[in-house]
């Protein structure tokens, strides 16, 4: 559908700040949930599984913000893979914390990510 003539589509980029902060309360909440082994065995199957998919997705070589973009493109397809992995289990499990957390785990392979901080780039 085009709306007329002067209009015109564009991507706007996901704000990296609300990615990471996302992201960084995913992981803490992980961390809250782990406490329990039993839970913390669960959890990690899951994140596993997302962390998998995003390999598929973005492959190992990316940025932050590239990463940040695939999450604002949606994560419904996170949620399928800790499903498909898990499926007699993943409807106990708090998804933005396994989401989250995945992604703040994922983003530590970033070649503009270390220490905790973004690298700011030439």
């Amino acid at each position: 559908m085009n709306p007329g003539p002067g209009w015109y589509s564009y991507v706007v980029a996901y704000p990296i700040d609300n990615a990471l902060y996302q992201w960084e309360e995913g992981e803490r909440r992980l961390r809250e949930l782990s406490r329990d082994p039993r839970a913390a065995r669960r959890l990690s199957r899951a994140v596993e599984a997302v962390r998998d998919e995003l390999r598929r997705r973005i492959g190992p070589t990316f940025t932050a913000e590239e990463l940040a973009s695939l999450y604002g493109e949606g994560t419904d397809w996170a949620l399928d893979a800790v499903r498909w992995t898990m499926p007699e289990e993943a409807a106990e499990l708090d998804p933005q914390a396994v989401v989250d957390g995945a992604f703040f785990l994922y983003l530590r392979g970033a070649r503009d990510y270390s220490g905790g901080r973004l690298i700011p780039q030439d």
